[in-house]
């Protein structure tokens, strides 16, 4: 399967990229017709510092107290704060960065972090939104905590609806031919072509 991978790099910049395996995929949500594998972006540091850069290029005129972090992006929320806290209107913020639990699509904020997150504006970052769930739900589970939502940033997104601005480094218009379908729904599996691999935000697991 990794035979058929190719990096895609950002037209903004060259530090940031992510590999692309085409084939039959399943995430929680959907299932896709490609794997965007982030490890890179997610962990190394000049990546994630470059990714962080753009992002919250877009953001520096929006008041930011907290970034809620999904989806093992921490590193890049780290460095977002850091950018946003050093210009623009949030110069000075300490803007706080915390990863919430998450049972199944739902938010859980412990009490420690309620100080984070009641009465703060709060922008959210996510790895993945090709459907919008993920985003969506962390958005209503910002408002539930007592947070103004302020905007979501991802690292790789589709279109959908959402009621705060969206901010992606890459769309499914950068890739050939990518399709998401809901499980039921799906044509790959109506051809009877098998899931090549369960992907998530550790990565993918290939199914033998």
């Amino acid at each position: 399967m990794e035979k058929r991978a190719y990096e895609l790099l950002s037209r903004l910049n060259s530090e940031i990229s992510v590999r692309v395996i085409p084939g039959h995929f399943a995430t929680q949500h959907s299932h896709i017709s490609h794997c965007i594998d982030m490890t890179k972006v997610k962990s190394q540091l000049n990546s994630a510092k470059a990714a962080a850069k753009i992002l919250a290029d877009s953001f520096m005129g929006v008041p930011v107290d907290t970034i809620i972090t999904l989806e093992r992006t921490k590193m890049i929320g780290s460095f977002m704060a850091n950018y946003l806290s050093h210009a623009g209107m949030n110069v000075n913020q300490n803007i706080a960065v915390i990863t919430p639990e998450l049972v199944g699509d739902k938010m859980l904020l412990r009490d420690n972090f309620l100080p984070y997150v009641m009465n703060c504006h709060v922008l959210l970052l996510t790895a993945s939104a090709t459907t919008g769930q993920t985003v969506n739900s962390g958005i209503e589970g910002i408002k539930y905590y007592g947070g103004t939502p302020v905007g979501a940033a991802t690292v790789f997104g589709g279109k959908f609806e959402c009621p705060v601005p969206v901010v992606k480094l890459f769309g499914i218009g950068d890739i050939n031919d990518y399709s998401s379908y809901s499980p039921q729904e799906c044509p790959l599996c109506k051809k009877g072509l098998k899931v090549d691999a369960v992907v998530n935000s550790y990565g993918y697991s290939k199914l033998i």
